[in-house]
């Protein structure tokens, strides 16, 4: 067995960005809501049941996960606002869909949402606080959808029926995950609307955003590759020794 070589799928001539920067941007939300239910898991919060989920990703920001979730945000903010897209028609679309959507991530990060009944609230939070917090949290989704069901299915081959096969399978991806998007910020209309949780659709939505980023970054490749990798170096052992050394040197 060869030992492959290429965690990543080739990038396209006029590709401004990389495939690892998308699945970076793809990890982040795929974690996301995980790291926030582990910390306060582990974390004992006081008025709060252990290992209990919040309304809302949102209402974490009140536990002792604030500083992951204003981390990641910040992070994803910082990814987006350096994403370049591609150098063609669209390039000015893939621009201005990032940058929204990393301002939009500062939005919900330092704009909190209004605590929980069951913790205590800010002395400096206004519900102008409050309303910037849903209006970037709509941006934020909203352009992820756009990246989803517009941006992400665009190509260079017009004709759709000449398209590779992979092209037209990712394409199916980035459709159910920006349609099932679209259905989880309705479900969020109507929870809200009714006085019930959020964090479901919420961190759902969040799940379909990072699926359609690691679709578009091929992560596919770099799990084949990875896979790979740890058959043939777990049946080589000695091989892996010797690249540590190498390493060294």
């Amino acid at each position: 067995m060869k030992s492959p070589d290429r965690f990543f799928a080739d990038s396209g001539p006029d590709d401004l960005s990389s495939h690892r920067h998308r699945q970076l941007i793809g990890y982040i939300g795929l974690t996301m809501p995980f790291l926030l239910y582990v910390i306060v898991g582990w974390r004992q919060v006081e008025g709060l049941p252990r290992w209990q989920l919040l309304s809302s990703i949102s209402a974490y920001y009140y536990t002792g996960a604030v500083a992951a979730f204003a981390g990641v945000l910040v992070a994803l903010a910082l990814f987006l606002f350096s994403y370049r897209g591609y150098n063609n028609a669209d390039g000015r679309l893939d621009r201005i869909a990032a940058i929204a959507a990393g301002i939009a991530a500062i939005g919900v990060a330092f704009f909190p949402t209004e605590a929980p009944k069951n913790l205590p609230a800010l002395s400096w939070w206004t519900p102008i606080i409050g309303v910037i917090h849903f209006v970037s949290a709509t941006v934020l989704f909203g352009s992820f959808i756009f990246f989803s069901l517009v941006l992400f299915r665009k190509s260079n081959v017009k004709q759709r029926g000449s398209r590779p096969l992979e092209k037209r399978l990712r394409n199916i991806i980035f459709v159910i995950c920006g349609l099932a998007m679209v259905a989880c910020i309705v479900w969020v209309v109507i929870a809200l609307v009714s006085g019930g949780p959020i964090f479901w659709p919420e961190a759902l939505a969040l799940e379909f955003f990072a699926i359609s980023w690691l679709a578009k970054g091929r992560a596919e490749v770099t799990l084949v590759v990875g896979g790979r990798r740890v058959l043939y170096y777990g049946s080589h052992p000695w091989r892996l020794i010797s690249l540590g050394k190498h390493s060294a040197d």
